[in-house]
């Protein structure tokens, strides 16, 4: 792994500040564990809420894909792996204060579980779909039956999966720019944007795809909030906090944020989505495409913008 020269706690100029520290893997692990955690959770809350049928989009549609997501997120953290065959030791023991520990029991319980409620929706996709082992059609319908509960536990374990993709950087001191206890609620309130963004795209009813912009603008304008209440906590603390918050504020991250991330990614789909509920039509792939993208490219740019910051020595 690749290190930057820090001079003086600043970057050195002769290095490139985008040089590639890390793989792509990881910010593509975390975009994917949130973006599932936030279909999953409205998925389970419209069930818990017993609004399924009204929201068929959210509840049935949509999580068909999560399944798939975390099979690709968690071959991206495998490829990442320094020693792949010895991944299996992080199921041999529980350690509270790690938050790999509760990355890797999160990711064992909510990946099955993605799975048997996307096949209890399939037919949702497939209406003459017919389990062709009579233990299957069993098994289906002893899910059918609890899957209030199966709803309630997925409703707690998507909240903890949102949240801990943010806590995997904020665990890491030795980085000023990851040292915040924003990342945590700023990464869920990422994937729970990109989760309603996705809803939308699967809704067939014009009344989800309105809810649900109405929901994503709201997400954004918290993620704004904490995207602005993190950089006024860097700057109002130690030396190195304000040059971590520089490297987005004048500093060679500042143009890739403010565009991709907060204008791309943020305003512009809200604008779009505020103009769709204004009743003009506006294409509805479009805002979620810019959300989606937002939601990885803030992965990305605090995933290396953070291995460039140091703590002064």
């Amino acid at each position: 792994m690749r290190e930057e020269i820090i001079i003086s706690g600043r970057l050195n100029p002769n290095i490139d500040p985008h040089l590639e520290i890390w793989h792509w893997h990881i910010p593509l692990y975390l975009f994917l564990g949130g973006l599932a955690a936030g279909i999953l959770f409205f998925a389970s809350l419209y069930t818990v809420l017993g609004q399924e049928n009204k929201f068929r989009g959210a509840v049935r549609r949509a999580p068909i894909i999560v399944p798939f997501l975390l099979i690709i997120g968690l071959a991206a953290l495998f490829l990442d792996l320094r020693h792949k065959l010895y991944f299996w030791q992080l199921y041999t023991t529980i350690k509270i204060q790690s938050p790999m520990s509760w990355g890797a029991w999160t990711l064992m319980a909510v990946t099955p579980l993605s799975f048997a409620w996307a096949a209890i929706h399939i037919r949702e996709f497939f209406p003459q779909w017919d389990w062709k082992f009579s233990i299957l059609k069993e098994l289906e319908k002893l899910l059918v039956k609890y899957k209030l509960y199966m709803a309630w536990i997925i409703l707690f374990f998507s909240v903890i999966l949102g949240i801990y993709t943010g806590i995997l950087f904020s665990a890491f001191n030795a980085r000023p720019l990851w040292n915040t206890s924003i990342l945590g609620p700023l990464f869920l309130t990422s994937g729970l944007s990109a989760g309603a963004a996705v809803i939308i795209l699967f809704s067939k009813r014009k009344g989800e795809r309105i809810n649900f912009a109405k929901i994503d603008i709201m997400l954004i304008g918290i993620e704004l909030f904490l995207i602005v209440h993190m950089f006024m906590g860097f700057l109002a603390s130690t030396e190195v906090q304000i040059e971590a918050a520089n490297l987005f504020l004048g500093g060679p991250y500042t143009a890739s944020f403010w565009i991709f991330v907060v204008v791309l990614g943020m305003i512009l789909p809200a604008i779009l989505e505020f103009l769709e509920i204004r009743k003009f039509h506006i294409p509805t792939v479009i805002p979620v495409v810019l959300v989606l993208f937002g939601s990885l490219m803030l992965r990305f740019i605090i995933a290396y913008a953070g291995q460039i910051s140091r703590w002064l020595y």
